[in-house]
């Protein structure tokens, strides 16, 4: 099993494509190109941490199915953009607003916000974050994990960690 990250997708946000200049003629041929990255790096029996803003604006049956069409055991770690449908929707393995975990033994605290400072930060914890779409300047043991900053797909999360 191969542990991943990821956030911001935004799927069915038609807005979406003009805020983050994403590069899709079309909100289905974006959702329909963040699934097929989703899919082409998660298999079934991997886990994957997605830290908010997963659908925009989606009806409960649209969130149902775009998660039943992605690979993996998905927990979600709510962002603001994360209404009724996207956290109620059975698809998720947990759903909480905040999460640390360990992984190869590197300290992992995960939530949609980038910190300024979080738990554990001067003994090496790093924080994985969305929401920021790429804008932020990074700053050490800080990565975000959206869409728009790593290529539209999940990144595992020991590789991020092993390259910066």
């Amino acid at each position: 099993m191969t542990i991943y990250v990821t956030s911001d997708q935004h799927f069915g946000h038609a807005a979406a494509r003009g805020f983050y200049r994403r590069p899709f003629p079309s909100v289905r041929e974006m959702d329909a190109a963040m699934i097929a990255a989703w899919n082409d790096v998660v298999h079934a029996e991997d886990e994957v941490w997605h830290l908010g803003d997963f659908a925009v604006k989606q009806p409960p049956s649209r969130v149902a199915d775009l998660l039943a069409s992605l690979h993996g055991a998905k927990h979600l770690v709510t962002g603001n953009n994360d209404d009724a449908a996207v956290r109620t929707a059975s698809g998720w393995s947990s759903i909480q607003a905040y999460a640390e975990l360990q992984v190869d033994g590197a300290r992992l605290v995960l939530c949609h916000y980038p910190f300024r400072s979080w738990h554990d930060m001067a003994k090496g914890a790093v924080n994985l974050h969305g929401h920021s779409h790429g804008r932020l300047k990074p700053v050490p043991r800080q990565h975000d994990v959206g869409v728009d900053a790593c290529g539209f797909a999940p990144k595992v999360i020991i590789n991020l960690l092993k390259a910066k």
